[in-house]
């Protein structure tokens, strides 16, 4: 059974499958396949969305969960990370990890007989970009020939923005203050798959003709305080953005967000807003991640 580490591992048949999946079982009800079925949550970072939407996705299929949360463990203190996927592999079906070191959790999948989602870590979110690109679908149509633009910090949102870009095919304009760009080694890799990635830190060109425009906390959780957001004024997204963009273009933010800082708060409630339609596909896109792991070959 395959894990879910980065949206690199999928063929673009798999990613689009499980998108479609996410938007058909959010309109009709679904078989329990999870019945009987036991899931380990790993969270060593606070979270509210994705515990959430994981803990009643397994439930509505019909599985049960048992979190254990930064309190209660940090993967590799106590006991190798190698030992800890052993001895879980003997009771749970499933093990989705929230955690600070993309290393640990590829030191976990390695090892591990279990299917390992990637609930977020310090190098990828995506389970964030998979109910992302589901509500772009549901709100724009097909995902072809669209423009994304996405503003503030170089974060691990971008990076599996960036890998979803190369599978799908489609622009994607990254606005960031200069002396803040993404992972080097995933840009050289995407610019020889797609040439439509771009890094511009003119804030008013990077949204000129997007389909939809997306921020983020300008600091990711535990790096507050590393750079000064001075530097990141000029990427808030705010009415002279969203004016850049189509006029039919939608606006995300996986939040929570700091209102009037990444985004204005005008932006935030407008009518181009979609921010809670995107948090609600959280549940629809992990049901279907979870499907995909444990019904593949």
């Amino acid at each position: 059974m395959p894990n879910f580490i980065d949206l690199k591992d999928l063929s673009k048949d798999q990613l689009l499958d499980i998108i479609s999946l996410s938007i058909k079982w959010k309109n009709q009800e679904h078989s329990k396949f999870m019945t009987d079925k036991h899931v380990v949550l790993i969270f060593e970072k606070p979270s509210l969305r994705t515990r959430i939407s994981f803990e009643v996705g397994i439930n509505q299929l019909g599985g049960m969960t048992y979190l254990l949360n930064e309190k209660e463990m940090q993967l590799g203190e106590r006991e190798t990370i190698e030992d800890t996927a052993r001895v879980l592999e003997r009771y749970a079906d499933m093990v989705v990890i929230r955690c600070f070191g993309h290393d640990q959790i590829k030191k976990f999948s390695k090892v591990s007989n279990l299917p390992v989602i990637n609930a977020l870590t310090d190098f990828s979110h995506p389970c964030q970009v998979v109910a992302d690109l589901v509500t772009i679908k549901e709100h724009l149509g097909d995902l072809k020939n669209k423009k994304i633009a996405w503003f503030g910090d170089c974060n691990n949102v971008l990076q599996s923005w960036i890998e979803a870009s190369v599978i799908l095919d489609f622009e994607l304009n990254i606005g960031c203050p200069k002396g803040i760009i993404p992972n080097l080694n995933t840009i050289s890799w995407a610019n020889k798959i797609n040439k439509k990635i771009k890094i511009n830190h003119n804030p008013l060109q990077v949204s000129e003709g997007a389909d939809c425009v997306i921020t983020d906390t300008w600091q990711s959780m535990g790096d507050e305080g590393s750079v000064s957001e001075e530097i990141y004024l000029p990427f808030q997204v705010n009415k002279n953005i969203m004016r850049q963009a189509k006029d039919n273009a939608i606006f995300m933010h996986c939040l929570p967000a700091y209102r009037d800082k990444e985004v204005s708060s005008e932006v935030l409630e407008g009518k181009q807003s979609v921010v809670f339609d995107e948090a609600e596909n959280r549940l629809h896109a992990q049901k279907a991640i979870m499907h995909f792991c444990l019904n593949s070959n």
